[in-house]
């Protein structure tokens, strides 16, 4: 694998210093906490933050024999529409281990188990502003089972083809980030 080049040199990184001055906690909810940061930039100014605090999240690409790929879509609050997306779920604790997560999260909105799970990518889908990092995985050989939704889910589960979801995220219709990761590092492991 190719080495970035640099543009800075490792003295400019040094004066590029920051310093977290203070993390105050406003609002703790089901999975996130609200927090507000003062962060001191190396010119000295003094900058205020807002930080969600995540404790991590999981995913999984399901591959049917065929080639197809499990999707689900499911209603999403945050935008108040219907999404398609890769199983997803968070941890139910910070010591869970994410590929049990992901192999639940498969089982529960899709009905599919797999004795054949590998590490895909790990994504943080919003840097700017939270620390949530899911790490996705990939399910091979899939085998046909029940779904154990949770009262609150209601999932339609979809197989699509490499192509057709290919040709949905480049025409900005499916913008789901993790979903997103997972399609393009699934399709470059194959090409290599």
């Amino acid at each position: 694998m190719e080495q970035g080049h640099e543009i800075f040199h490792q003295d400019e990184l040094e004066n590029m210093r920051t310093e977290r001055l203070e993390r105050v906690e406003i609002a703790k909810g089901t999975i996130i906490t609200y927090c507000h940061d003062k962060i001191k930039v190396p010119n000295g100014h003094i900058c205020e933050y807002d930080f969600i605090k995540h404790q991590g999240a999981a995913a999984i690409l399901p591959v049917l024999d065929d080639g197809r790929l499990l999707l689900v879509r499911q209603y999403r609050n945050a935008l108040d529409r219907f999404t398609l997306e890769i199983p997803a779920g968070g941890l139910d604790g910070p010591d869970e281990p994410t590929m049990d997560a992901a192999v639940r999260e498969l089982e529960e909105e899709t009905g599919y188990t797999s004795d054949k799970v590998s590490f895909l990518i790990s994504t943080y889908p919003t840097v700017a502003y939270g620390n949530e990092k899911i790490d996705i995985y990939l399910a091979e050989e899939l085998k046909k089972g029940e779904r154990r939704l949770d009262e609150d889910e209601f999932i339609n589960v979809e197989a699509w083809s490499m192509e057709d979801i290919s040709e949905l995220i480049f025409a900005g219709k499916l913008q789901d980030s993790k979903t997103i990761a997972a399609v393009m590092a699934y399709s470059y492991k194959k090409r290599t």
